[in-house]
């Protein structure tokens, strides 16, 4: 089994990399405290100008068709430079791909440019509910005829992006009397669509820098050429074309805990105690290896999955796998690392805090994980 990247891909992750160092990663701490919001935005249109928002997108639509891989290696680089930039790539991104995989000619041609070309600042899921989040079988918002239009009414919340994204991905009832995730369907609203409104932004742990809203449709009337997909077929979209998403999280958890693994070997190669560095003691050795020995599984997890994708091959299963192990050993590394940095890790001064607070969503959004691990059995038991 060969493990090297292509030429392609070292060449995507090296220019994601240099991006990154010398225009992301330079901003993270602005943004975790809160400012940067202008600088975050143009961060954004350069990397869509480099291709960075349509790694996996058919260049007909403006991609640069790259793969499930390059897209994984692109991810993981933002992640380690600032997690609120690798988490509103990531979306996009998968934004773009569900467009492209499953919306009618004149949407892809329409809507994936406007998401490769940054003319979207970012793409957005509008999926979530209050009693609709692990089951989102159960939402409420609903889509209902009106002549050749749909009009939309309900609230989304938790939704990544909220504030800025260009474009919203909506689920919402369209059969209320169907079997419970049968009768929902699947529109693309445009920001700005008269009955859309991004509520207030919510105060996190983590992730500063990504803008997380309520989204409220009141009234919002779309025409009938916004369904993407089949009438009443959008819960198959949400539990099937998403599992890419997976992969992106997963990518983004083993940045976030490389980052931070990164800092605490830095640290503890300086600091001194009892008249030696504290690298030196098989204890902090030890604690060392079993990180690293995590996020190299994490990183052929998430790469078997990414490569299964792009053969066109069953990944659901795989890309559950990845984001699961890999969030997990995200929050164990940057535990560590703060550990690791002793009092210091829980000052504001080391970036390691950040981390630390940067890791945890990601065992929730896209899937807890207590919810892959119930696709990981179901799809294991059905083989």
């Amino acid at each position: 089994m060969l493990f090297e990247l292509t030429q392609e891909e070292v060449l995507i992750r090296d220019t994601a990399r240099k991006i990154a160092t010398d225009r992301i990663q330079p901003l993270a701490e602005t943004l975790d405290r809160g400012g940067g919001r202008a600088e975050f935005l143009a961060n954004l249109k350069a990397l869509a100008e480099s291709g960075f928002m349509a790694v996996n997108i058919r260049s007909e639509f403006g991609g640069t068709e790259a793969g499930s891989v390059a897209f994984a290696l692109t991810v993981e680089e933002l992640g380690y430079a600032c997690a609120s930039t690798g988490v509103t790539a990531s979306v996009t991104n998968m934004v773009a791909e569900v467009i492209q995989a499953v919306g009618s000619a004149a949407q892809k041609r329409l809507y994936i440019p406007r998401l490769a070309d940054g003319t979207y600042p970012a793409g957005a899921f509008c999926l979530t509910e209050a009693a609709a989040g692990s089951d989102p079988a159960g939402m409420k918002t609903r889509a209902r005829r009106d002549g050749d239009d749909f009009v939309l009414d309900g609230q989304k919340l938790y939704i990544t992006s909220g504030e800025y994204a260009g474009l919203f991905i909506v689920w919402a009832v369209t059969d209320p009397e169907a079997k419970k995730g049968k009768g929902i369907s699947c529109f693309l609203v445009e920001a700005g669509t008269p009955g859309l409104t991004i509520g207030k932004a919510e105060k996190k742990l983590g992730q500063h820098g990504s803008a997380t809203n309520v989204v409220h449709f009141d009234g919002c009337r779309v025409p009938g050429s916004a369904l993407m997909g089949k009438l009443d077929d959008g819960f198959r979209i949400a539990v099937g074309e998403l599992a890419g998403g997976r992969i992106g999280i997963a990518a983004l958890s083993l940045g976030i805990a490389r980052a931070a693994m990164d800092a605490a070997k830095a640290y503890v190669r300086e600091r001194q105690q009892f008249g030696q560095a504290i690298s030196e003691f098989q204890g902090i050795q030890w604690m060392i290896a079993d990180r690293e020995t995590d996020l190299e599984a994490a990183r052929l997890l998430i790469l078997s999955a990414a490569a299964r994708k792009d053969r066109g091959e069953p990944f659901g299963r795989e890309a559950s796998m990845a984001k699961l192990f890999a969030s997990e050993a995200a929050l164990r590394a940057t535990d560590t690392a703060l550990q690791l940095h002793g009092g210091a890790g829980y000052c504001a001064d080391f970036p390691v805090e950040r981390h630390f607070r940067d890791a945890r969503i990601t065992r929730i959004y896209e899937g807890t994980s207590e919810v892959q691990r119930l696709i990981i059995a179901r799809e294991t038991l059905r083989q």
